[in-house]
């Protein structure tokens, strides 16, 4: 008789405890319904990009020390320098900058994607005569980029800044020493942002933001034009693949970014010239133009593309990790699917 009541309470229990989690599921897909796309699509994003960048933190630092010609590291290689990392700054220093790096990715990947889909759709609804296919996806990429960058470019060149700083917080007592760069300069971002309005006003936060644009907006165009070309051409049983996606994205920023890379090694030798011996404080490119004439007269082409192959380690789990991610939250937050263009529906 016990063991009969005991059961029936523990039956009556599970059926209370079903209900309530019934009725909670319930009530977040109402409130889901309630909260407008380009939210969803901007947290979408923003999470994307935060766990991307986290995840190739160390690369990407690695990268900027090569672009930028840091003394003591400009003629190794990408495994030398992070082992030198290792030694002078400890784990710690793989992800020197990355604060920095995350606020700007969160807010930029988060805007770039809700004004991808946005930018799409009013191609979409308001010119769809004039623009069809592919080409939809190249103009409201670059849009985007373009939109995603303007919003976010401080952050980006805090980042920089911060990460091409080097100094060893491990100290090196046997030779008298605590630091590698002997400017000391920047302790943390809203310190970087302070110092840099103060000596060069709202134009000293936007310093390299011609390269940066001119580099992101056929990148960011190139980028989605190329990852939607390549799914138009996947047979339907595959479309929803995530290894699919991941390796069309893949693809898509490796040509992207070795189309544009010089203009990114130009952007990033902007933003830290000052802080450079050879420049004593001043500006060394008055133009992107100029910048990509100095660095192959004074170093060689091949300095256009330093850092490159790092790129293409980097690229690679980054899109994977980002696109991955990004899916998986527009299914979470039930984003709608995309609506497509007409060749692309006609296909």
């Amino acid at each position: 008789m016990m063991d009969s009541s005991r059961g029936s309470t523990l039956s009556v229990s599970s059926n209370v405890t079903g209900f309530a989690g019934a009725a909670s599921a319930h009530r977040e897909a109402k409130y889901m319904d309630t909260v407008p796309v380009y939210v969803k699509e901007l947290i979408a994003g923003g999470a994307a990009g935060g766990f991307a960048k986290t995840a190739v933190a160390p690369l990407e630092r690695t990268k900027i020390l090569l672009q930028t010609r840091t003394q003591g590291f400009h003629s190794l290689g990408v495994y030398p320098t992070l082992k030198k990392l290792l030694k002078h700054e400890g784990v710690a220093g793989f992800y020197k900058g990355n604060g920095a790096s995350v606020l700007r990715i969160v807010p930029y990947a988060a805007l770039h994607f809700m004004a991808y889909e946005q930018y799409r759709s009013r191609i979409l609804d308001n010119y769809s005569a004039l623009v069809t296919g592919p080409i939809v996806d190249l103009l409201a990429g670059s849009a985007a980029g373009g939109t995603a960058v303007l919003c976010t470019y401080p952050l980006d060149l805090a980042r920089t800044k911060l990460a091409y700083q080097i100094g060893d917080t491990r100290g090196n007592l046997q030779h008298g020493t605590r630091q590698l760069n002997a400017n000391p300069s920047y302790t943390g971002i809203g310190n970087v942002f302070k110092r840099v309005y103060t000596e060069g006003g709202v134009r000293g936060l936007y310093r390299g933001i011609g390269p940066t644009l001119i580099g992101i907006l056929p990148y960011a165009g190139l980028k989605f034009y190329v990852y939607e070309e390549l799914k138009r051409h996947v047979p339907e049983e595959h479309q929803k693949s995530i290894v699919m996606r991941l390796s069309c994205g893949a693809i898509a920023g490796v040509l992207g970014q070795t189309l544009t890379y010089p203009l990114d090694v130009v952007r990033r030798q902007m933003q830290v010239e000052h802080l450079q011996p050879s420049s004593q404080g001043g500006r060394m490119y008055k133009s992107t133009w100029e910048g990509l004439a100095s660095i192959v007269r004074n170093h060689g082409w091949r300095q256009l593309f330093a850092g490159l192959s790092i790129n293409y380690i980097k690229v690679v789990p980054s899109v994977a990790i980002g696109f991955t991610v990004y899916d998986a939250m527009k299914i979470q937050l039930q984003i709608p699917p995309r609506q497509k263009s007409s060749v692309t529906a006609s296909a």
